[in-house]
């Protein structure tokens, strides 16, 4: 009887375990109905016309709910979200999160006299600087690797991309992990580096 009952309770934990780790599903047409103050700044399908915020349609829904999560606990500070997510819950970010990531993304254009030190940059990385290209993480069509949790870039505007760069590689933005890996390869380029990057980073697709 002891036994059973021992096997019964570590079934059971076994298995509110395997419950409690289940990540929360987001659906993306409830989420549509809780965009209406994001619609503002990044548009109501997620194609941001103001260079300054960031194209959310077409992102990996497991990127941006990390995001999303971290921008409500303060890990990544964005000025302009401060207490905007505060009332959202888990599943409202998740909603949220689902319904960008089902929209399809926009692609502007490179600056054609960059173009050229952006490819090298991004498909090849600089082996004396010892910089990995960003196709390892980021697909050579700026896609992104969405299982993996790993941004789509393509298309995302050049000034929000060379932002990023420029905060990671100075410290201010520090939510790529333990292992620092932005923070490392951002570290690792010039100013010019970023700006022909983000440059081409624009007009991939």
């Amino acid at each position: 009887m002891n036994k059973l009952l021992v096997s019964l309770l570590l079934t059971l934990g076994i298995t509110g375990a395997a419950n409690a780790a289940e990540p929360i599903k987001g659906d993306a047409a409830a989420g549509q109905a809780k965009t209406a103050v994001c619609g503002a700044c990044h548009n109501p399908d997620g194609n941001s016309l103001a260079p300054n915020f960031p194209k959310l349609a077409g992102q990996g829904d497991r990127y941006l709910l990390k995001q999303l999560h971290e921008i409500k606990d303060g890990k990544r500070t964005v000025l302009e979200m401060t207490g905007m997510l505060t009332a959202f819950s888990d599943q409202d970010l998740a909603d949220i999160a689902a319904y960008f990531s089902s929209q399809k993304g926009s692609v502007g254009a490179a600056d054609p006299k960059l173009v050229e030190r952006g490819r090298e940059l991004f498909n090849g990385g600089n082996l004396e600087k010892g910089l990995p290209a960003c196709t390892g993480c980021h697909s050579p069509n700026g896609a992104g690797l969405a299982l993996a949790g790993f941004p789509h870039l393509g298309g995302q505007h050049a000034s929000y991309v060379a932002k990023q760069l420029t905060d990671f590689r100075e410290g201010n933005r520090t939510n790529d992990g333990d292992a620092m890996t932005m923070r490392t390869i951002a570290g690792k380029l010039s100013n010019k580096d970023i700006e022909a990057l983000s440059s081409y980073i624009q007009g991939l697709h």
